[in-house]
């Protein structure tokens, strides 16, 4: 199973690679708290618009129940959902997620995690990618990463195009 955060499938929608993620993972599901952040009217218009009618390869699941836990207490609605959808279906899920506190606690609770980068190396490595250039779509949104991060992923992974 995997699960996503609000924040990949924001910068995917932006850079115009969303489209990767049925072919990586065939299903993704979200929580409605995560639905909520990506149509709340503070989101970019073209993320709203695309959150809006949902791709039939997108599976929206309601949190039963109200999350309490400490640990989670920092974290947003849309991460701590992830994450306790994450923990019930743990060993075999895979939770996309950007944030450094989530991905530190879904890793603190064995949950596999991916993010932005990881998402887009994983399709680069499949040829559906450019890196390079969806690196660069990249930069001209706010998503915030170090330039020396960028540059040693694609000196790791190669700039392989889509073939």
């Amino acid at each position: 199973m995997v699960i996503a955060d609000t924040s990949p499938l924001n910068y995917l929608v932006l850079i115009g690679s969303v489209e990767i993620l049925p072919r990586l993972y065939q299903t993704v599901t979200i929580t409605d708290r995560v639905l909520d952040e990506l149509t709340h009217p503070e989101a970019p218009a073209r993320v709203a618009a695309w959150a809006a009618q949902p791709p039939e390869w997108i599976k929206v699941g309601a949190m039963a129940y109200e999350i309490v836990e400490t640990a989670l207490a920092d974290l947003g609605a849309g991460e701590q959902s992830v994450i306790a959808l994450a923990e019930i279906h743990r060993p075999d899920v895979l939770l996309l997620v950007d944030d450094a506190k989530a991905r530190s606690e879904a890793v603190r609770r064995n949950i596999a995690t991916v993010g932005t980068l990881g998402i887009l190396r994983d399709a680069a490595s499949l040829g559906l990618v450019d890196l390079g250039e969806a690196f660069e779509r990249l930069s001209r949104t706010n998503f915030r990463v170090r330039t020396s991060i960028l540059k040693d992923v694609l000196r790791r992974h190669g700039n392989r195009g889509p073939v």
